[in-house]
């Protein structure tokens, strides 16, 4: 679902990082994505929102750089977004910070079963285990 709303707005080179077997993860799951232009990151990322409300009755636990829209993050806890412009994307490499995890491209539009950590957005914490 957060991929095909990302597909909806014309989201482009969309990754899935797996972290799960990371144990130093921030979440268990990323999905990675590029825009064009500031408005577009900005459209992408608030449609993502509408989205996940709309279908699962979610809001994320927080989100960040709606102001400069040059990469903006959206937390569900389980699942983080990453909305990037083209060029932001490039100099941060956020896919070779967490390359220990299992990259999957999506950028031909798929049918994949949502991850099973967004069955329930709301996680326990990693580190109280």
């Amino acid at each position: 679902m957060i991929t095909s709303a990302i597909q909806d707005r014309k989201g482009e080179h969309i990754v899935l990082l797996d972290l799960r077997k990371i144990s130093e993860a921030v979440s268990d799951f990323f999905i990675v994505c590029e825009a064009t232009s500031t408005v577009q990151v900005k459209a992408i990322a608030d449609w993502v929102e509408v989205k996940v409300k709309k279908e699962l009755g979610e809001l994320p636990y927080r989100h960040e750089g709606q102001q400069a829209s040059q990469w903006i993050l959206i937390d569900y806890v389980n699942v983080v977004v990453h909305v990037f412009l083209s060029e932001t994307r490039r100099f941060y490499k956020l896919e070779d910070m967490w390359n220990d995890g299992v990259e999957i491209d999506l950028e031909e539009p798929v049918s994949l079963p949502q991850p099973p950590a967004f069955t329930s957005i709301k996680k326990k914490n990693k580190h109280s285990s």
